[in-house]
């Protein structure tokens, strides 16, 4: 599989990922968290697609890494990898009622966390360094800011949640689950944006003839064997007979 078939892969991951959570949550009773959707009946299939298929969508994208600039994205795949174990992680061990707590309950939220964090660091640092003019300007500088709206949105996020100490404060129980479901389109959206960014334009071949009256001839080089002198110029080839 090429870079640019990895690239692709990734963006069909994650558009696959995104189908399957919005048709949870258009066809089935509205829950406060997108996991929680696994805990309804019918809900089970369409939250482990949309974890797997989003993961498969992190493996792809660091596999097309590895192979088209394996040694300035050496970080940026190993937190594609972490989100990638993440999703999995979260998938394997599903969410648990909020009055209950279970083993799987934690693993889940642990692993989730790890996914909302690794995600915006990957595409900052997939976009560090990289050029900030030019044709390829634009879609660096998308990846800079969708890891920046990422990371802000997962900050409100963590603020609002309930289990924090500020949710409180600002009555973040009321709309945390909205917000939730911005971070996940976030960073849907940033990987889709790092496939994009990552994916390599070779630049078209160009042929340029010369220009009419007075351009430079380009120098015709002597037989093998018998360089042209100065004052001496190659006598043509007899036509054959």
């Amino acid at each position: 599989m090429t870079p640019r078939q990895s690239a692709w892969g990734a963006v069909a991951g994650t558009t696959i990922s995104a189908c399957a959570l919005a048709y949870a949550q258009v066809a089935l009773p509205a829950q406060t968290l997108l996991s929680d959707y696994a805990l309804v009946s019918g809900g089970l299939v369409p939250v482990l697609v949309g974890m797997l298929a989003l993961a498969g969508a992190c493996l792809s994208l660091a596999y097309g890494l590895a192979a088209s600039d394996p040694v300035r994205t050496a970080a940026t795949r190993v937190l594609l990898l972490a989100g990638a174990g993440g999703l999995m992680m979260s998938a394997i061990f599903p969410t648990d009622p909020s009055a209950i707590a279970s083993l799987s309950g934690e693993i889940h939220r642990w692993a989730a966390a790890v996914v909302f964090t690794s995600l915006p660091v990957a595409g900052w640092t997939l976009a560090r360094g990289r050029a900030t003019v030019g044709r390829t300007a634009p879609r660096w500088n998308a990846v800079r800011a969708m890891s920046v709206t990422s990371a802000v949105t997962l900050a409100v996020y963590l603020a609002a949640h309930p289990a924090t100490i500020t949710s409180p404060l600002i009555g973040g129980a009321a709309y945390y689950g909205l917000l939730e479901r911005g971070v996940v389109l976030a960073e849907m959206v940033l990987l889709i944006f790092m496939a994009l960014a990552a994916v390599e334009r070779r630049p078209s071949v160009r042929t340029s003839a010369s220009p009419a009256g007075g351009g430079a001839e380009p120098a015709r080089a002597g037989r093998p064997g018998h360089p042209e002198r100065p004052g001496h110029p190659e006598r043509p080839e007899r036509l054959a007979a």
